[in-house]
């Protein structure tokens, strides 16, 4: 064989080998394999609430093992802590329970608060000699009015018959930093109660009147509220569902809106996101506290990732969108998130995060 015709075989095998090396670079470059073909190994970080940090650092961990070029820093610092972090462009994204304000979206107006699973807040109480209590919305809004003071009220021994309740003060616990959990349990007793909404109001934080009388006692975080409760006799909280079961504190049942004792689990979360599965609004958030369901558990919220709409990083975008995408769709995470006491999304919801996560953009192009 000639040089000649050698040198072109050669040349021709190159340009081959160099188009398929395009074929294969423009299939790595979707967020389901960019990561993990280690074209474009990118870190991502985000922070906000301490809701969400059981289930988030458990999923971030299986993560790890289909997306190994991909690492996930979450810190937990509170809802509020986060909203900031992601305005003041220091993470990625965000984890929220409490709902962005329209002046933060005027603020940044690529911002998206997307719902991931839901959970319910409990009140953990310490009492010695009780495991089991029953609470309604009034008894608990009149606990953190400090309206009712002592266990052995007549309110909350009503609602407790064949139970010794002693005759001791009740200690309120209570977050100390700004909180998205804070938010669904104020906004619930506001749902509850007309005077609730008017003197003390619903938020990431509010004036705690228990405090005023030296009964109340603040803890950072649903761990700094659940160490308060677990370390302090006769005291009442609350918490994430997920921390109550984690630490092994007793809960309350709850006297629903339709007048049922239910306890908090998957069942009676899962009845209150049907009872509010049409009411999300343009932002894709709702609030689902106090759901008229005849099994619906009382204290309920979405909790959110933010991210933003319009980029200019596309690996780490595509990155973010594909570990959202793994979160709320893999059969592995959702029995994960179920396990340590979540509810995860229903399909109507989910299509419509999926929906959502279309419309992301970088550099102008949609990155799904």
């Amino acid at each position: 064989m000639s040089i000649r015709k050698t040198t072109a075989i050669l040349t021709g095998l190159i340009i081959a080998a160099i188009l398929m090396a395009g074929c294969g670079s423009s299939q790595a470059a979707t967020p389901e394999n960019t990561a993990a073909n280690g074209n474009a190994p990118v870190t991502l970080n985000g922070a906000g609430a301490t809701f969400p940090l059981p289930v988030y650092t458990e999923w971030i961990q299986m993560y790890k093992s289909v997306q190994p070029d991909v690492t996930l820093n979450y810190q937990g610092i509170g809802s509020g802590g986060g909203q900031k972090a992601i305005l003041d462009g220091t993470v990625d994204f965000a984890g929220s329970d409490s709902l962005l304000k329209e002046e933060q979206y005027r603020q940044m107006p690529d911002l998206q608060m997307l719902p991931i699973v839901a959970g319910a807040v409990v009140p953990i109480f310490n009492i010695d000699g009780v495991d089991s209590l029953a609470l309604d919305g009034q008894t608990l809004v009149d606990i953190y009015m400090a309206k009712i003071t002592k266990w052995n009220d007549p309110a909350i021994a009503a609602l407790n018959p064949g139970i010794s309740l002693p005759d001791e003060p009740i200690i309120v616990a209570h977050r100390s930093d700004g909180s998205g959990t804070t938010e669904i349990f104020t906004a619930f007793l506001g749902a509850v109660s007309q005077e609730w909404a008017e003197t003390v109001g619903v938020g990431k934080a509010v004036e705690w009147l228990p405090d005023q009388i030296g009964q109340g006692v603040g803890g950072k975080g649903n761990p700094g509220v659940a160490q308060a409760v677990q370390s302090t006799p006769f005291s009442i909280g609350y918490v994430e569902l997920a921390y109550a079961k984690s630490n092994n504190i007793p809960f309350a049942d709850m006297v629903n809106a339709a007048g049922n004792r239910v306890t908090a689990n998957a069942d009676t979360m899962k009845d209150a996101m049907a009872a509010f599965a049409d009411s999300f609004d343009d932002h894709l958030t709702t609030e689902i506290v106090n759901a008229p369901g005849e099994n619906s558990w009382s204290l309920m919220g979405y909790t959110y990732l933010i991210i933003h709409m319009e980029n200019t990083d596309c690996d780490k975008t595509a990155a973010l969108l594909d570990y959202i995408r793994w979160a709320i769709s893999d059969d592995a995470a959702a029995q994960k998130a179920a396990d340590l006491g979540y509810a995860t999304l229903p399909d109507a919801v989910r299509n419509l995060v999926m929906d959502k996560l279309h419309e992301v953009t970088c550099d102008g192009k949609p990155v799904l």
